[in-house]
C-alpha cells in the first residue's frame, strides 16, 4: 500500500505580480531602498546609453562595412561557398536537435529564431534567400531527426559532424580543378574568428583527453611525454606559441611545403588549448573515487574498458564548466592572430577605423565587436548550463 499517495498535498500558491514584487523587492524596508537606488542608477546610466545608441551614434561605420565584418576580403563571386557551409551547419544542427533533443534541440530552436530576426534586417534578396534556405534546412533537419531516430541514423549524424569541418575548410579554400583557390589570407572578419575557434575547439578536446590519460599512464615514456608537453605549453604565453607557429614552423618544414598562415594559427590554438583541456580532464579523473575502478575490475572489465566506459564519462561530466570556460577564452583569444597579419573580427574593426571617412568612430565599432563576442560567448555558456542540468552536474 502506498501511504504517501494518501497524504493530502497543500494547494499551490500563485502570487500576483504586485505580491511577488512586494515579497522579493520591497520587503523589508532596506530591500525596498536598495531596489529604488538600483532602479535610479540603471535609469541614469541606461538613459544616456540608449540616447547615444539610438540618436547620436553613427552606425554607418558598421552598415557600410558589414560584409567586411562578416567575411573580410573573401571574393564576392565566391560567397556562395560561405553560405553553402552555413547551410550544411544548419542541417547538421537541426538533425542533432531532432535526434537527441535536450540542449541540442533548444539550441537549434534558438538558432531558428535568430534566423527569423535576421530576416527583419534590411538586406539584399540574395542574402534573404540564403537566410530562408538556412531556416528551411534547420527546420527540415529537426523534423527529419525526430522522425528517424534509429541507431544507424544517429551514427550517420555523428559521421556528418566529423566530415563537416575538413569539408568546410576544403570548400572555403578550394583546390583546382574542382574549385578555384581562395587564399586563407583573404579570409577575415567573423568567418575567420569562427573557423579559428571552431576548428581549435574540435581538435583540442580529443588531444587534451589523450594527454590527460597519458599523464596517468603506467608507461613511463607516454607519461613523461604528456607531462613535458602539458607543462611546457602551459608555461608559455599564447602569443609566443602563435609567433612560433608563424615564424619558426616554416623553418622545420621540407623545402617546397607551404602551410597557409590561417592553418598555422589553427595549429597554434589547438596545441595551446589542448594542454589546458588536459589539465581540466586530469582534475576530473582524480575526482573519481578509487572504488569505481575496483568495482569495475570486480565485474570483469579490463583497464581499457574501465577507463572508456566508467571513469572517463564521469570525469568529462564533472569538468564541463571548466572546459567550456576554456573554450570561451579560446574564442576571445582569436583576436591575437593580428600579430600574424590576419584580420579577424577585431582586426577588421581596426582596419575600418583606419579609413579617414570613419576616423574617430571607435565607440560604434568596438561596441558592435563586443556585442558579437558577447552573443557567441553567451550561447556557449547557455548551452553548457543546459547540458549541466541535463546531466545533473553538482546534483548527484
Amino acid at each position: 500500500m502506498n501511504i504517501s499517495s494518501n497524504v493530502p498535498r497543500p494547494p499551490s500558491i500563485s502570487l500576483t505580480p504586485w505580491e511577488w514584487m512586494r515579497k522579493n523587492l520591497l520587503s523589508p524596508w532596506y530591500n525596498g531602498l536598495l531596489t529604488l537606488l538600483t532602479l535610479g542608477f540603471l535609469y541614469g546610466v541606461g538613459k544616456g546609453i540608449l540616447t547615444w545608441v539610438l540618436k547620436e551614434a553613427r552606425w554607418e561605420v558598421v552598415t557600410d562595412n558589414f560584409r567586411l565584418f562578416l567575411v573580410g576580403q573573401y571574393p564576392s563571386d565566391q560567397l556562395w561557398r560561405v553560405w553553402l557551409g552555413l547551410l550544411g551547419l544548419s542541417l547538421l544542427l537541426g538533425l542533432t536537435g531532432g535526434v537527441w533533443k535536450g540542449t541540442a534541440y533548444s539550441f537549434a530552436r534558438a538558432t531558428l529564431v535568430a534566423l527569423g530576426i535576421f530576416l527583419l534586417v534590411p538586406a539584399s534578396w540574395g542574402t534573404r534567400t540564403w537566410l530562408i534556405a538556412n531556416g528551411v534546412a534547420l527546420a527540415g533537419g529537426i523534423l527529419a531527426g525526430r522522425r528517424f531516430r534509429s541507431r544507424r541514423f544517429q551514427q550517420g549524424v555523428l559521421a556528418g559532424w566529423l566530415l563537416y569541418f575538413p569539408l568546410l575548410v576544403f570548400l572555403l579554400r578550394g583546390r583546382p580543378p574542382l574549385l578555384s583557390p581562395v587564399e586563407p589570407g583573404l579570409w577575415g572578419g567573423l568567418l575567420l574568428t569562427f573557423l579559428l575557434a571552431l576548428v581549435s575547439i574540435v581538435l583540442s578536446f580529443p588531444i587534451g583527453v589523450l594527454l590527460a590519460l597519458g599523464r596517468r599512464s603506467a608507461l613511463p615514456a607516454v607519461r613523461l611525454f604528456s607531462v613535458l608537453y602539458i607543462e611546457v605549453i602551459r608555461g608559455v604565453p599564447l602569443v609566443t606559441v602563435l609567433f612560433m607557429a608563424d615564424i619558426m614552423l616554416p623553418l622545420f618544414l621540407p623545402e617546397g611545403l607551404r602551410v597557409d598562415r590561417a592553418l598555422r594559427a589553427m595549429m597554434g590554438f589547438t596545441l595551446f588549448s589542448a594542454a589546458y583541456v588536459a589539465e581540466n580532464v586530469r582534475g576530473g579523473l582524480q575526482a573519481i573515487p578509487a572504488g569505481q575502478i575496483e568495482a569495475a575490475h570486480a565485474l570483469g572489465l579490463n583497464s581499457f574498458q574501465t577507463t572508456l566506459f566508467i571513469i572517463l564519462p564521469q570525469a568529462l561530466r564533472l569538468v564541463i564548466p571548466a572546459n567550456v570556460g576554456q573554450f570561451i577564452s579560446l574564442f576571445k583569444d582569436t583576436s591575437l592572430v593580428a600579430i600574424m597579419g590576419l584580420l579577424e573580427l577585431l582586426g577588421i574593426g581596426k582596419a575600418v577605423l583606419a579609413n579617414p571617412a570613419y576616423m574617430g568612430l571607435y565607440r560604434e565599432v568596438y561596441l558592435f565587436v563586443a556585442l558579437v563576442y558577447g552573443i557567441f560567448s553567451y550561447a556557449m555558456s547557455y548551452a553548457s548550463l543546459r547540458l549541466e542540468k541535463a546531466l545533473g552536474v553538482g546534483e548527484r
